[in-house]
């Protein structure tokens, strides 16, 4: 049993720097925006307190639209090896749905590893472009869907 919590950045960097990115040290995992009042960081934790799945979204333009201004962009989805297949990533990225849609929607974005391409597109998350290479990361593309925004009364 998961339950998924909106957590302080840093919660979220030991996990991601072992999954995502080894080559790195943790403290390498902060990103500009982290401190901004509209990200959100999110935690799957276990039933004894350990993280075992990220994802984090902060309000960015994507690359391929200038104008766009109600854009997210969702990174550090991380699963632990032991957890995946299991719905933690899904229930990681329903967390960041509903805080996009808390803050409005708008268009949601991310470079997705290829082997991750399937899980986006069951998330309702479609390919922009032609795939790259993330130097020292491998082979990504990038994915994009709408969220809509929760009406406020």
């Amino acid at each position: 049993m998961i339950k998924v919590e909106r957590v302080p950045a840093e919660v979220t960097f030991p996990l991601r720097q072992r999954v995502l990115r080894p080559h790195q040290r943790v403290e390498d995992m902060a990103l500009p925006g982290d401190d901004d009042p509209h990200s959100g960081h999110f935690a799957a934790i276990d039933g004894d307190g350990r993280v075992v799945g990220t994802a984090t979204v902060r309000r960015e333009r994507p690359p391929w639209e200038d104008g766009t201004v109600d854009a997210w962009r969702l990174r550090g989805m991380a699963t632990e090896e032991g957890w995946r297949g299991r719905g933690v990533g899904g229930a990681a990225l329903a967390a960041v749905l509903t805080h996009v849609a808390a803050h409005g929607g708008g268009l949601l974005w991310c470079n997705a590893r290829l082997p991750a391409v399937p899980f986006y597109e069951r998330a309702g998350f479609s390919v922009q472009g032609a795939p790259f290479d993330e130097p020292g990361i491998g082979p990504h593309v990038v994915m994009a869907r709408r969220v809509d925004g929760v009406n406020r009364t």
